[in-house]
């Protein structure tokens, strides 16, 4: 929780609460069904809630933007980001129920007043979104064909709308064909070794 209070120290007491409690609930429903790697609980405010995070560093969400979280699996990094922006509106999706029952339970215990959730596969969604951010590995091309139609016309934001995904590793291949792009280090953000092969992909809609 420590390396969350030194990139975030404007956080209000409410939300240093909620991220405090993110451990012990992920430890909790770990022990009955796989939601993270049991290797990371240990190291989840580095490898879950700060990677989560680092979108917040890549933009503020302005009041009353909507944001899909797609294939967010036990709730990243739709929760931790959720914290941050209690003015901006989260759909945390994925297509596994028993994930999307985890993630109703984590927001219910967090008092999570602007998140809703949605068992469904990405292609059957049918909502309209200002941005889409996802820690899925599904590839790029895959995702914006996906997201096609789904985006608000109008940005309110300082960026415009679009895909917001953190990746790593090699994703050169993904990306060859995708003419407008932005990549950013997250190593340049966050100078820890975990992050070192890990990028944000922004592609506007």
């Amino acid at each position: 929780m420590k390396i969350i209070l030194e990139e975030f120290p404007d956080l209000n007491d409410f939300q240093i609460e909620q991220l405090s409690k993110l451990k012990k609930i992920y430890s909790d429903w770990n022990n009955k069904i796989n939601i993270i790697s049991r290797k990371d609980i240990d190291n989840i405010y580095e490898r879950h809630v700060l990677h989560s995070l680092v979108i917040a560093k890549f933009i503020k969400f302005n009041k009353g933007t909507t944001v899909l979280d797609l294939g967010t699996g036990g709730g990243f990094p739709g929760i931790p980001l959720s914290i941050i922006f209690p003015d901006v509106n989260f759909i945390l999706v994925d297509s596994i129920r028993k994930k999307i029952v985890v993630v109703d339970t984590i927001v219910n215990e967090l008092r999570l007043k602007n998140v809703k959730s949605e068992w469904s596969r990405a292609e059957n969604l049918d909502y309209k979104y200002d941005f889409l951010v996802t820690r899925a590995v599904a590839k790029m091309p895959l995702i914006i064909e996906w997201s096609k139609g789904k985006f608000n016309k109008n940005s309110n934001n300082h960026i415009p709308n679009g895909i917001i995904a953190l990746k790593g590793g090699n994703i050169d291949d993904e990306l060859k064909n995708i003419q407008q792009k932005k990549i950013v280090d997250i190593k340049d953000i966050f100078d820890t070794h975990y992050f070192l092969d890990k990028k944000i992909i922004y592609v506007p809609s």
